[in-house]
């Protein structure tokens, strides 16, 4: 082969390898090709990428799913006012970063801080110079300030009135929260409801507390949910449906509970707590026939709105707490030995001391009153006549009548930790004890179901803070609560009876109950004086005891039982009488007057009239149903007595504070606790003589009065 030749064959092997390595590239392009198209057609009809669904994840991306929250039912008292609603409060806080800017250009941060600290200090509870220091940090490129307790908890109106002022920088959260319109109000009774978040992130209102614990399953509503369409900004899909469920709003709960009354009941438990500082303190007022709850409070108390002193107890002690109760058990001591055909009232025994084994059982007064009759001996509250019952009846029998009047069992309330109380009954002695309240515990609602058998002629009720839940959408009820006979301890011969001794304690010339006598109405009444026990034994001291009171009004067919209880006060130099009467009479007597039990009052929102014109707040009030005393010669309302949003009973006395000189007003007719809160709003030293309605003052009407001012009133009962 020529030279040539070999050089054209050389060159032609080159190109061939060409070819060839194109061809191979093209089918190796066209292989990848058709797997990529493979793939991506499978992707397109199996939506699934490592069984993930894709059409399922892109719907989750551009859809958003937003909780519709469900309101809370609301607790109403008797007459239809809320006393715990819903409500949005706001928490305030301030942007200063300068690179906030919106898209138009608006400045999004705080750029007038001058007029931003004037208008908080306005609205908020701080002063200028703090709102300037927190709007002038330490620390430079701060984000944004907030200002603490100050900036929370702030009701809508305050927040519009803030926003009226259209400053930048200033925004509010929204949060959920629970109003409670009435402040101190049958704050445990009533209860709490507080947020508490899942952990899904969800905040809920939850009962911690009283009826809003004991009903929070009623009360919460069920949370709805709706689906949107949105865009990769964010922004609804126009033309989109939206896929919704609607909440459902929970129950309302109707309490028995007397705004009027509880109000009233309120104010004198404050006065005596102010006087005593008592350990602590209960007082309930109960429809005599019905075992229905009117007013129910005890001290300490706490504010439900400001939640102030709510630190110093939380349990609910008209329920949670058990207690020896002293005299007052020996209404169902002389009950019981009534009943059972023991009682001779007219038959003797030495007063004094009575010795049971080696144990002795004193009367309080140890000197005793010599030889006297029963039915003085219980006028008188003396130990030993009830021992003597007690060993009469025979421990058997005693123990029969303790169960039946349903004591150391659970009267069923539904509000939370009740308890049940206990006894010590083994000796001679613990079964002795009994009779005159020592050795048993018990509960207020035990002692008040018991007391109900007395006053309704042997039917003894039980007692009931709620009178119906209903449905928040239809407002059917959903469940009703009537008044329900829980036994028949005694006859009614025996109930009328016991009824009449307990008159003895008030209007016999050597009864111990004189405190308690009431113009117009005859008065059953048995006054109580316990020991406080410390776990070991009793406590020593005039300061140590618990003293109580419980009252039947009229006393020949009661309408109302009302029983006080007061632990450890610091008497001083007046009696338990006086001040437990102090409680119990104009309480007592406001509700024998509007007869709570056939008549429903209309009630209205106490208006926020600070700042106003006397004229129009005077019109405001009276349109309120309020009776308006103005306090001071200004034209402009300072403070007002009672806070916006609270319920007003008819007639209720609001004062108005204008500044200037304040003139004393005409008290004639006046309530004693209207006279206390002049005095509390002026810094006046007052002197109350008698009870019912002011018919004397020592300082004339119109006379300038100043802080020490000291001021004497005489009140009488409406005949």
């Amino acid at each position: 082969m020529k030279d040539s030749q070999k050089r054209q064959m050389m060159n032609k092997q080159p190109r061939r390898n060409r070819k060839y390595f194109g061809q191979f590239l093209f089918f190796l392009f066209l292989l990848v090709f058709a797997i990529i198209v493979g793939r991506f057609s499978y992707i397109s009809i199996g939506k699934n990428v490592q069984n993930v669904n894709l059409s399922a994840s892109a719907q989750k991306l551009y859809t958003a799913n937003e909780t519709i929250k469900a309101k809370r039912g609301t607790i109403y008292d008797a007459n239809g006012q809320a006393i715990a609603e819903d409500t949005s409060v706001y928490s305030l806080y301030v942007v200063l970063d300068k690179r906030q800017v919106s898209l138009n250009g608006k400045k999004l941060y705080a750029t007038n801080k001058e007029k931003i600290a004037t208008v908080l200090a306005k609205y908020l509870p701080l002063t200028r110079n703090q709102a300037l220091k927190a709007l002038y940090p330490s620390k430079a490129n701060t984000f944004q300030v907030e200002f603490g307790t100050a900036g929370q908890n702030i009701s809508l109106t305050t927040k519009q009135k803030i926003q009226a002022y259209h400053l930048s920088g200033i925004n509010f959260v929204q949060q959920e929260a629970r109003l409670y319109p009435n402040g101190i109000f049958a704050s445990h009774l009533v209860g709490l409801a507080q947020a508490q978040t899942a952990k899904n992130g969800q905040t809920t209102l939850t009962g911690t507390m009283g009826i809003e614990q004991a009903f929070n399953q009623q009360l919460t509503g069920t949370d709805g949910s709706q689906k949107i369409k949105k865009d990769m900004y964010g922004y609804q899909l126009p033309g989109t449906k939206q896929k919704s469920k609607k909440a459902k709003d929970g129950d309302n709960v109707y309490t028995t509970l007397d705004t009027r009354l509880q109000t009233l009941l309120e104010t004198e438990m404050s006065n005596v707590q102010g006087q005593v500082k008592a350990n602590s303190m209960n007082a309930v007022l109960m429809n005599a026939k019905t075992g229905a709850i009117l007013a129910a409070t005890q001290r300490p108390t706490f504010n439900a709105t400001t939640k102030a002193g709510l630190s110093q107890i939380w349990r609910d002690t008209l329920v949670q707490d058990a207690y020896e109760p002293g005299s007052t058990m020996k209404v169902f001591t002389l009950a019981s030995s009534i009943d059972s055909g023991n009682y001779n009232g007219n038959a003797t025994y030495q007063s004094g001391r009575y010795t049971i084994g080696n144990q002795i059982v004193p009367d309080w007064n140890t000197a005793g009153w010599g030889t006297i009759t029963y039915d003085k001996g219980f006028a008188l509250s003396s130990n030993v006549a009830m021992a003597h019952l007690e060993q009469q009846m025979g421990a058997k029998t005693w123990k029969k009548y303790i169960d039946r009047f349903h004591f150391l069992k659970s009267t069923h309330s539904g509000l939370p930790g009740e308890m049940t109380g206990s006894i010590a009954f083994q000796r001679p002695i613990e079964q002795a004890d009994t009779s005159f309240g020592q050795g048993i515990q018990v509960t207020v609602f035990q002692m008040l179901q018991a007391l109900s058998a007395v006053s309704n002629d042997g039917k003894m009720m039980k007692p009931y803070v709620i009178s119906k839940v209903t449905d928040s959408d239809t407002n059917k009820t959903v469940k009703k609560y009537s008044p329900t006979v829980v036994g028949n301890p005694i006859s009614a011969k025996t109930a009328q009876a016991v009824r009449k001794h307990m008159e003895d304690v008030v209007y016999k010339s050597y009864g111990i109950g004189a405190d308690y006598k009431m113009s117009g109405y005859k008065v059953a009444v048995k006054t109580g004086t316990a020991q406080v026990s410390n776990g070991k034994g009793y406590l020593s001291g005039d300061d140590n005891y618990l003293y109580s009171v419980a009252a039947m009004v009229p006393a020949s067919n009661p309408k109302y039982v009302m029983y006080i209880t007061m632990k450890q006060p610091h008497l001083g130099g007046t009696t338990a009488t006086k001040l437990l009467a102090s409680i119990m009479k104009p309480v007592m007597a406001r509700a024998l007057q509007e007869d709570t039990g056939s008549t429903t009052t209309k009630t209205n929102k106490m208006p926020n009239v600070a700042g106003k014109s006397v004229t129009t707040a005077t019109r405001a009030l009276n349109k309120a149903g309020a009776t308006v005393t103005q306090l001071g010669t200004g034209t402009k309302v300072l403070k007002q007595s009672v806070t916006a949003g609270t319920s007003l009973y008819q007639n209720q006395r609001v004062f108005i504070t204008t500044g200037g000189t304040v003139a004393m007003p005409s008290l004639i007719g006046w309530s004693k606790g209207d006279v206390v809160k002049l005095a509390q709003l002026e810094g006046l030293k007052v002197t109350v003589a008698g009870d019912g309605y002011v018919t004397k003052q020592s300082i004339k009407a119109g006379t300038t009065v100043g802080a020490d001012s000291t001021l004497v009133v005489t009140l009488k009962q409406n005949k």
